[in-house]
């Protein structure tokens, strides 16, 4: 293993973790402050994927795929919490898990009917499509460095709009005390009608802009629901920085259960095994960090309320 392959990697690991980063960041927003599991935050990231592909396609503008992604899913968005999500306020987890996961077999659905079985193609845009030279025998894909600028700017504007504004001060007085806070004249309904809306946009852009390095088909969003759910328990519930360090751990985890460990085991075990235990190793590894984690700090790494 060389030096360039180890840095190459580590920059897709941290595209990775800032991509999970987008969509656990609405699920620890939702969750951690409306207190509402909503598993159908996958299928907005599902959704966002298939309409930037689409556009894209049609209009040959990236930026405008990714718009009309992200502004239709927020439409999507409104509707679902007007006649799903704010009826599950203040109802158990239970009832949030099942109603949620029955939203998620009707887009599934939805999409197969529009898009059909098949994967949608997508592809990046042409002024992306090559290389920077990052370093002397380094070349890297000029769409994943965009990818990961994109990543890093929505973690500092989530950071700054939670800890910095008006809305983020009412935001975390609703979560911290509803009663009081609408005691205060707070519209605590419509803050958090705001919260649900913001975490649909991350989802949408997460989408779009992951749609060209995967494939975009029925049930991509439950796959990746999985270790955003593991990021969002690592990095404690509620806290976008905690959200924020725990993707980037997932994703750096991932990456080396991916690149490295195979190629640790290729001496002594056959191809066609090793490269079947990648994702194994990956995924295990990814538990494992979280198994850590939660033994040492059972609230995650910045529980909100801790």
């Amino acid at each position: 293993m060389t030096a360039i392959l180890f840095i190459e990697q580590m920059l897709n690991g941290l595209g990775y973790g800032l991509m999970l980063f987008l969509l656990a960041a609405g699920l620890t927003l939702v969750f951690g402050i409306m207190d509402v599991m909503n598993l159908a935050h996958g299928s907005l990231f599902m959704g966002g994927a298939y309409v930037a592909a689409t556009v894209h396609t049609a209009s040959g503008s990236f930026v405008m795929a990714v718009a009309s992604a992200v502004l239709l899913v927020v439409v999507l968005a409104v509707l679902l919490e007007w006649l799903l999500v704010r009826h599950l306020y203040g109802r158990d987890h239970l009832s949030q898990v099942l109603a949620t996961f029955g939203v998620i077999l009707v887009a599934d659905d939805v999409a197969k009917m529009i898009w059909g079985p098949a994967p949608v193609m997508a592809s990046a845009p042409q002024a992306l499509s090559g290389a920077v030279e990052l370093m002397p025998g380094l070349p890297y894909p000029a769409y994943r460095l965009v990818i990961l600028a994109a990543g890093v700017l929505v973690a500092l504007g989530l950071y700054a709009l939670v800890n910095h504004t008006r809305m983020g001060m009412l935001v975390r007085a609703g979560a911290s005390n509803r009663a009081m806070a609408e005691f205060m004249g707070v519209r605590v309904d419509r803050v958090f009608s705001l919260v649900f809306l913001l975490g649909a946009a991350l989802a949408a852009l997460a989408g779009a802009l992951m749609g060209p390095l995967t494939a975009v088909q029925v049930g991509m969003g439950e796959e990746i629901l999985i270790p955003s759910l593991v990021v969002l328990v690592i990095g404690g519930i509620g806290s976008v920085r905690g959200a924020f360090v725990a993707a980037m751990l997932v994703g750096l985890v991932d990456t080396i259960g991916r690149a490295f460990v195979p190629m640790a085991l290729r001496g002594v075990l056959p191809p066609t095994l090793v490269s079947d235990l990648g994702p194994l190793i990956a995924g295990l590894a990814t538990y494992a960090l979280m198994a850590v984690v939660l033994a040492v700090k059972p609230t995650g790494l910045f529980p909100a309320r801790g």
